[in-house]
């Protein structure tokens, strides 16, 4: 089942950066199609968080979608190489959003070793918010496209997860305390999981 706007337009992010672990992103491009079970999360409070993008209510080209209704996809790219994908959460203007740090592959692990030049399955081939996206085919022309039809969709394929781990967010030195948030997810003992 597809994702409902509903999922996302929820007030509490870190609740609903808990909730995408287990959830299914599939990609369609070019008629191939590659999908994984999303294994981490990070979630981004918006202007009162000093990690997001949105902190103090800034607003920017690149940014504006994150003031956009959840649901949507915000790409971004960091370092000048690596595309990050992150998902639009809350309401209109209120910019929240969850960055998918890893998933497990499940479709289409072929053309991810192609997209990733790999050899074989292992956990560098999506362990990682810029390998992921590059497996997965995902790139900053993809921001702002709904995250309910197209080429990214996300799905509840019935997949419970029990067993979560809380950390700080990883690379965010700069956000002073709020550095120290509990703010990252992963799924326990999932070799997915970036290092």
């Amino acid at each position: 089942m597809i994702l409902p706007s509903s999922f996302y337009t929820r007030e509490d992010v870190v609740q609903i950066a808990k909730e995408l672990l287990g959830k299914v992103i599939v990609t369609k491009t070019d008629g191939i199609t590659t999908s994984g079970i999303i294994t981490e999360t990070e979630a981004y409070a918006g202007i009162a968080d000093k990690a997001s993008h949105a902190y103090g209510g800034r607003r920017t080209n690149r940014t504006e979608v994150m003031y956009a209704k959840g649901g949507v996809a915000y790409v971004y790219l960091c370092y000048g190489i690596h595309h990050l994908f992150n998902v639009v959460t809350n309401v209109k203007d209120i910019p929240h959003a969850v960055l998918i740090r890893a998933i497990e592959p499940v479709k289409g692990i072929d053309t991810m070793q192609q997209r990733r030049n790999k050899q074989k399955l292992t956990p560098q081939l999506t362990a990682g918010p810029g390998t992921m996206s590059m497996a997965l085919g995902i790139r900053t022309a993809h921001t702002g496209l709904p995250l309910n039809k197209g080429i990214i969709t996300l799905h509840d394929d019935g997949i419970v997860i029990k067993d979560i781990v809380a950390t700080p967010r990883i690379g965010i030195a700069y956000a002073q305390e709020d550095a120290l948030l509990p703010y990252r997810f992963y799924i326990r003992d999932n070799k997915f999981v970036s290092r």
